[in-house]
């Protein structure tokens, strides 16, 4: 049985006050479904999260991270220096880091590299822009990513790969895929990784929807068949909406 994941992507939200105000409201909340949990606070934050969170089983994740192990890279943060405070997970490719930073597919395929030979794990992102969608290009663009970024790769290392699916249109806009165009997406994927890896690493890749999910729509998107779980944005800023989703299983 695939793994059940929620995962909270903070973003740059949060200073260390709050990020501890909002950890200890997190371990207060009763989870109900088997779902694992995960968060992703700012890189500043990063210790003294996963010190709050050692003896609980919320798993914290970076945001991003450079491909290259060390160097003249001012500003950026390697995956090495992410292991060394007991970090073991990273989203890379979401849609902010490509439209504000410029990532394409080639950098996002050297990190994954770089993340799967320190043995972490990847939530790998990737989705359509809305003109995409209204010229019913979107599945070609989703197609066109993740084989550029991971379809590179042994079969082998999608055991530490979990894929995240943005319609691009859907983050912070208020919209949302309606359940059925997640389904169907994530459906198209699942299609995708069989064509390429076979059916076997296909149905035990997870898949994650993240556009814009709240308390009110988690459970009708969370029941359909190829929709493992999600990346939560402003949603994951607030405890009870969060294990709300969380226990959307």
């Amino acid at each position: 049985m695939r793994r059940q994941i929620v995962a909270g992507n903070w973003k740059m939200n949060y200073g260390l006050i709050q990020t501890e105000t909002l950890i200890s409201e997190l371990k207060q909340q009763k989870k109900t479904s088997h779902a694992e949990v995960m968060i992703a606070p700012a890189f500043t934050n990063l210790w003294h999260a996963f010190e709050a969170t050692r003896q609980f089983p919320i798993e914290v994740a970076a945001q991003n991270m450079h491909f290259s192990e060390n160097g003249a890279y001012t500003g950026e943060v390697s995956a090495g220096m992410l292991n060394s405070i007991g970090i073991k997970t990273v989203i890379l490719g979401h849609s902010e880091r490509r439209a504000y930073f410029n990532e394409t597919d080639e950098a996002l395929a050297k990190k994954v590299d770089t993340a799967l030979q320190h043995k972490m794990q990847v939530i790998f992102c990737f989705g359509e822009e809305l003109s995409d969608r209204k010229s019913d290009k979107h599945e070609n663009v989703v197609a066109s990513q993740i084989n550029n970024a991971l379809f590179h790769l042994e079969a082998a290392d999608f055991d530490n790969i979990i894929l995240a699916y943005e319609p691009v249109w859907a983050i912070g806009t208020g919209e949302t895929a309606t359940p059925e165009q997640a389904q169907s997406m994530h459906a198209f994927i699942r299609k995708t990784l069989a064509n390429k890896y076979g059916q076997d690493v296909a149905e035990s890749v997870s898949i994650l929807y993240g556009g814009s999910v709240k308390p009110n729509n988690a459970k009708e998107i969370f029941s359909k068949p190829d929709v493992d779980g999600g990346l939560i944005g402003g949603a994951s800023l607030n405890a009870e909406d969060f294990f709300a989703i969380v226990n959307a299983f």
